[in-house]
């Protein structure tokens, strides 16, 4: 695995310019079948696929807590949301609530998060190569395929799945 994250960073950079093209097409004619195409490639990489091999994300990127991440978490902890933000959180230059420090405070050694049954709505949702109406989240995946070798195998096999 570390091989693989080591040149996803490249591997991404290099077909940034053809992805992102991709995606502006897909945009302007978007197929009908899409989230269901999209649910299926996601299907079929996380089978293949073992998250806590990788844990990319957590180790590089935080995700947003939204209010409601943080009421259910802080109650996981018995504290109160305030001393949850003080304790584990900042305030970034969009205003939103992200982790104080990388890797994620919650990962363990090995790669287990310790919070994973009331985990932040964006894990959960990572690296959201399933979500409805995938076509409006194209510069998401465009970042995504950088940290989740998931994601860019998704994004892969989606151009060669679909002709623009």
């Amino acid at each position: 695995m570390k091989a693989i994250l080591d040149e996803l960073p490249k591997k991404a950079a290099q077909k940034h310019t053809e992805h992102k093209k991709f995606f502006a097409k897909l945009k302007k004619r978007t197929p009908k079948d899409l989230d269901y195409m999209m649910q299926e490639l996601h299907e079929e990489e996380f089978e293949r696929t073992d998250c806590l091999s990788c844990a990319n994300c957590c180790k590089t990127t935080g995700p947003l807590f939204t209010d409601a991440d943080i009421t259910r978490i802080s109650k996981f902890f018995r504290l109160k949301p305030v001393d949850f933000i003080k304790k584990y959180l900042r305030v970034d230059e969009d205003n939103d609530h992200v982790l104080q420090e990388l890797p994620c405070t919650f990962l363990g050694a090995d790669n287990y998060c310790s919070i994973y049954e009331v985990r932040p709505k964006a894990c959960r949702e990572f690296p959201h190569t399933d979500r409805k109406k995938f076509h409006q989240i194209s510069k998401l995946t465009l970042k995504n395929v950088a940290i989740c070798p998931a994601a860019f195998n998704i994004v892969e096999a989606m151009t060669k799945r679909i002709k623009t």
